[in-house]
């Protein structure tokens, strides 16, 4: 398979390796001090980009009829657009927070305990993320796709970095230098607490989780999340 990388940072030269070690070919890395030259030949793209690329780097992979998996955060309030932009051209998409697949079974399990817990006024939930200090954007988006299972299950209708109401979970994002990525939820009453928890050991397992979803993605139109490419849910 050949495959064209958006963003070739730290993520993108980890997925490269993992790439490479199965079997696959690099035919473009994209940065900023290039085009997309190349990105006709690929069978697939994976964008690991910046939240102000991400849209161009998508936009460009549908307009070339090219497959495109996404795991960059904080670009989401483009996200319905892109959808439609992929509906119209009848290409290929799967969007992830998270592409490690211990992280898409901790989704599915974070929703479950949701469920458990909703019908218990006790327990208040909260959570926490740890990031390295290069992140940008905070709440990080696995955080939020947290949160999101959360409210969908629960009588919480948002999240909030600070002050929160009655009614949102408080997320408290922390950046501490060579930390891949560790997700907490919290359910504290005030005799006990529950938590579940995430620590990422490296990139390894996101880019791993990304070539997966490339390679399930190649030969299909629509728009997909991990939970497909697992068969989770």
């Amino acid at each position: 398979m050949k495959i064209a990388l958006l963003g070739y940072g730290k993520m993108g030269k980890e997925i490269e390796k993992i790439a490479i070690s199965r079997g696959h070919e690099i035919v473009l890395k994209k940065t900023s001090q290039n085009n997309f030259d190349g990105l006709k030949n690929a069978d697939v793209a994976i964008d690991f980009s910046l939240p102000t690329t991400a849209v161009e780097n998508i936009t460009a992979c549908f307009e070339n009829n090219i497959p495109v998996v996404s795991g960059t955060t904080g670009w989401l309030e483009n996200y319905d657009e892109m959808v439609a932009l992929c509906k119209q051209k009848n290409g290929s998409f799967i969007y992830g927070s998270n592409f490690s697949i211990g992280v898409n079974i901790f989704f599915e399990l974070n929703e479950y305990l949701a469920k458990l817990m909703s019908k218990l006024n006790n327990y208040n939930v909260s959570m926490e993320e740890i990031h390295h200090t290069q992140k940008l954007d905070a709440p990080s988006g696995t955080a939020i796709s947290l949160a999101n299972g959360i409210i969908e299950n629960s009588r919480y209708q948002n999240w909030a970095l600070e002050n929160p109401e009655t009614n949102e979970i408080q997320i408290e994002a922390k950046r501490i230098a060579n930390v891949p990525g560790t997700h907490s939820v919290f359910y504290r009453s005030e005799v006990d607490e529950i938590e579940i928890k995430h620590e990422a050991f490296s990139r390894q397992g996101f880019a791993l989780g990304a070539v997966i979803a490339a390679e399930w993605l190649s030969t299909k139109k629509g728009i997909y999340s991990m939970k497909d490419v697992l068969s989770l849910g």
